[in-house]
């Protein structure tokens, strides 16, 4: 996560419903989400929770208050209440593939690699052209450390959906290099950096595959990170994955 993720809209309410809130919200819980959404992609996760956790307590019911709580609940790494967010989310909304990914970015956290593996799974059966999610089964198994031909299927299927996102390039090079194959790795790295040149990470990687620095130990579990961030419905980091430094 991720971050675990793609943000995309609430599905559509019945048209009768009176819309009196801003941009045509109609409840006193879809318009505190959406301020609360509006923290978020401000960079303030904390005052996004701080905003949300009335609004969820006085409307348990919410899901997407609940999807959009996890994602907050990851950037805080408080990630065991990311992984209870995301729960209530799936019961509320077992069709949404988001709070799948997150829970399968959470689980990874904790180091529950099967569990995150078949939670990545799930969100793909759901929405399988969304290249978010398969590149979610490629970090899930990476940091599973197992199934490296599977995580690099994966990848080449996100960057087959979506050939002009950087990143899924980069994960697509990081199984490359796990199944040992450098060359393919290195051009994998390099397509990555030439659509989005000053990312210091892809450039990192092909800097050790090129020898020119050293590679160091593979962090898991707490030590990945966020990726990067990409404006989305709900706010906040929208490309949720992780890297290996």
């Amino acid at each position: 996560m991720t971050d675990v993720d793609a943000a995309r809209q609430a599905p559509p309410r019945p048209q009768e419903a009176p819309r009196t809130g801003p941009a045509g919200l109609s409840t006193p819980t879809e318009i505190g989400v959406a301020r609360a959404a509006a923290y978020f992609e401000r960079v303030d996760p904390r005052a996004a929770a701080q905003h949300l956790e009335p609004i969820l307590a006085a409307d348990p019911s919410s899901a997407a208050g609940w999807i959009l709580m996890a994602r907050i609940r990851l950037v805080l790494d408080e990630v065991e209440r990311a992984l209870d967010a995301a729960g209530r989310a799936i019961e509320l909304a077992p069709e949404d593939p988001r709070p799948l990914a997150t829970a399968s970015r959470a689980l990874t956290l904790l180091g529950r690699h099967e569990e995150a593996v078949t939670m990545a799974y799930r969100a793909v059966i759901v929405e399988p052209k969304n290249p978010l999610w398969h590149d979610r089964v490629a970090w899930s198994l990476l940091a599973a450390d197992r199934q490296y031909a599977d995580a690099e299927q994966a990848a080449r299927t996100a960057v087959g959906l979506d050939p002009n996102e950087a990143h899924y390039y980069f994960t697509h090079g990081v199984t490359l290099d796990a199944l040992g194959h450098t060359d393919q790795a290195r051009q994998a790295f390099l397509v990555s950096l030439k659509l989005e040149p000053e990312n210091p990470v892809a450039q990192h990687r092909l800097a050790v595959l090129n020898g020119e620095n050293v590679r160091e130990p593979e962090k898991k579990k707490r030590g990945w990170k966020l990726f990067g961030r990409r404006n989305g419905a709900t706010g906040g980091p929208a490309r949720p994955e992780e890297f290996l430094p």
